[in-house]
């Protein structure tokens, strides 16, 4: 892991998607360097309504096809977390709407920072993982 900015010991990748875009990253000849849950961004919960820090999975540097210095912001979600859910009689209804709320107010913040910063937020699921 050498375009790794930290200590690579202290990675602890919470899913097999995080772990292969680590190795992508890592590979890849467009990609300068990268960390993994290395930006903290605070945002409002709307189930609380309390200020929290929101660790994005990964920030990376890389080499636009001008081969100018871009920063991307990534988030890895399973598809299912970012929509919201639209079937209230499931078990799993209220928990699957929060989780949706607060991951909803996450990429609100991050987005802001990120065009703020001129930099893009990127949210990858399995769909674009696998390609």
């Amino acid at each position: 892991m050498n375009k790794y900015v930290g200590n690579v010991d202290k990675i602890l990748c919470k899913s097999l998607w995080e772990r292969k875009l680590c190795k992508y990253f890592d590979a890849s000849e467009k990609v300068v360097s990268w960390c993994y849950e290395c930006l903290k961004i605070p945002y409002i919960s709307p189930i609380d309504n309390k200020r929290h820090t929101y660790f994005p999975d990964f920030v990376v540097q890389l080499l636009d096809k001008d081969n100018e210095k871009k920063t991307l912001v990534v988030e890895v979600k399973p598809e299912k977390q970012t929509k919201k859910p639209l079937n209230p009689k499931r078990k799993s209804y209220k928990g699957d709407v929060k989780t949706f709320l607060v991951n909803e107010a996450k990429w609100k913040a991050a987005n802001c920072l990120c065009e703020n910063n001129h930099w893009e937020f990127k949210l990858l699921t399995e769909k674009n993982i696998f390609k």
